[in-house]
């Protein structure tokens, strides 16, 4: 089931996202995590995309991952759809030799005649984008045996496929985006249907007993 985007809507939502960020951003530096907590043990680091030559990130907020991986040595490209985000990194990273792109995230791999050695989200695209569409153009966008991996919040036991959110609380202008939400063994077929091989999700646990986990899913161009 596909939800009713609204991408001019949208970018609004992410334009405002963005400016807080950055205001609320203490540390600007250039990092690389899968999960959303600081130094967590079990977070398996930039390695699970094989030290690509080329990298492609989709939905990438703060480009703090994009910059890293251009330090390594990765050529990396970076679309989001907040023209304010866009604007932000290529300013705060500009020479880190990042290609940060305003698109939608579709649109661009759909026009896009590039192909990556890795593509990946953190929180990001992946999880705002229906992944019955997502994950074919991902797929034709990636080298042969490019690497894929992204990272979200795991579903809410029972609320599955888009689920609607609003910016902030439950006040205000009606700002909102859809998110995408299903099981480990269902992001694992969509992956597959959409031929890919090596497919591999996973929960990793938060360092905190009971706390929010991270989903991670991996796999290969087949």
């Amino acid at each position: 089931m596909t939800a009713p985007h609204n991408y001019e809507h949208e970018r609004a939502l992410w334009d405002t996202f963005a400016e807080n960020a950055w205001k609320n951003l203490s540390d600007r530096d250039p990092v690389f995590r899968w999960t959303q907590y600081q130094g967590h043990p079990a977070d398996p680091g930039p390695e699970l995309l094989r030290e690509p030559a080329t990298a492609l990130e989709i939905g990438s907020g703060t480009g703090r991952a994009a910059a890293y991986l251009a330090e390594q040595g990765t050529k990396v490209t970076a679309v989001d759809l907040s023209p304010t985000a866009v604007a932000k990194c290529a300013e705060h990273f500009g020479i880190s030799g990042v290609e940060f792109v305003c698109a939608e995230v579709l649109d661009y791999l759909t026009n896009s005649t590039a192909t990556y050695e890795a593509i990946y989200s953190i929180f990001g695209a992946a999880w705002f984008t229906d992944p019955e569409r997502l994950f074919p153009l991902v797929a034709a966008r990636l080298a042969p045996d490019g690497v894929f991996v992204f990272s979200q919040p795991p579903a809410i036991p029972g609320a599955y496929g888009p689920q609607g959110m609003y910016k902030g609380g439950f006040a205000g202008p009606a700002q909102f985006t859809y998110r995408y939400s299903y099981t480990v063994d269902a992001w694992a077929d969509l992956l597959s249907f959409s031929g890919f091989s090596e497919v591999e999700v996973r929960e990793i646990e938060a360092p905190t007993p009971g706390h929010i986990g991270t989903l991670l899913g991996r796999a290969v161009r087949g």
